[in-house]
């Protein structure tokens, strides 16, 4: 009877231990959230150069800034996580500027700042990028070059597999990678334009093998240009996406369509990188719409 009840003890005794060693979250622990929409410092001003161009500025270093700006339509145009940038408003017309401030205990909004641009610079767009992209305020459409979309570049790790075709990698015609299952398609169109703004239409056809139907979305877009254009990027904004072919042999779920690098961009033809689910990266290869 003892060595039952001393086995029973003992039980008790170990159970209560492994529920002792349980991890017990303690939010009490998390710092309070002192900040306010009136305490947070940060500021938002036009720069003494050009007033086209607004400094912002995030005052406490202790605060993670996060910042997004908008036009006069509630259109979102950029974002940025940086303590201190400058954003250009090329465009007359009244823009909102928010910031969040990121603390351990919590985010917390400033009040959005408003700021009125008197006066179109057209000074930001000097640089031909702009115009070999949009067309300017009438507008330019890019397809799916559908003769040969696809261009093999391998891994990061590894080098190009044929630089003698096109300079990039392998670059086969579509009727020689039937095996890629790249249905041979209209796939809609992507248009930018600088009429009035950074704006962009994007018409994708349906990835279902025979269909046609088409889905289009209209927002803004973000052009970032480099010394060298080694990695002149595009981000869509306002739920666009860049045109491509959406089929499922050869696109990822996990490459986002939203931010793409340019890899080529003439009169004629606009080409971006992408990657594969198995890490092998494609370039896409876009024609100026006749």
């Amino acid at each position: 009877m003892k060595r039952i009840l001393y086995i029973i003890i003992a039980a008790v005794t170990i159970s209560s231990l492994l529920f002792s060693c349980e991890p017990v979250e303690d939010r009490e622990n998390l710092p309070a959230v002192n900040l306010t929409a009136e305490t947070i410092k940060f500021s938002v001003k036009p720069t003494a150069e050009n007033p086209n161009i607004v400094a912002l500025k995030n005052e406490d270093p202790t605060v993670i800034p996060y910042w997004k700006y908008v036009d006069g339509n509630g259109n979102e145009i950029g974002h940025s996580n940086k303590s201190n940038d400058q954003i250009s408003f090329p465009f007359a017309g009244k823009y909102t500027v928010y910031f969040t401030a990121y603390t351990r205990g919590g985010s917390v909004d400033a009040a959005p700042v408003t700021i009125n641009i008197a006066q179109n610079d057209e000074s930001q767009f000097a640089d031909e990028r702009w115009n070999l992209l949009t067309n300017g305020a009438a507008g330019k459409t890019w397809v799916l070059y559908m003769t040969a979309p696809l261009e093999f570049i391998g891994k990061p790790a590894t080098p190009y597999q044929n630089i003698a075709v096109s300079g990039h990698g392998w670059w086969p015609n579509l009727s020689d990678i039937s095996w890629a299952g790249l249905e041979n398609k209209d796939w809609g169109e992507v248009t930018f334009n600088l009429n009035g703004g950074y704006n962009v239409s994007v018409t994708q056809t349906n990835p279902t093998i025979g269909s046609t139907a088409k889905t289009t979305k209209t927002g803004t877009f973000n052009f970032g240009l480099t010394t060298g254009q080694t990695n002149d990027r595009i981000v869509f904004n306002g739920g666009t996406e860049m045109l491509h072919p959406n089929e499922a042999s050869y696109f990822s779920s996990s490459f986002s369509f939203t931010n793409i690098q340019i890899v080529e961009l003439t009169e004629t033809t606009l080409a971006f990188i992408a990657i594969r689910a198995d890490g092998d990266n494609l370039i896409y290869h876009l024609v100026a719409k006749q």
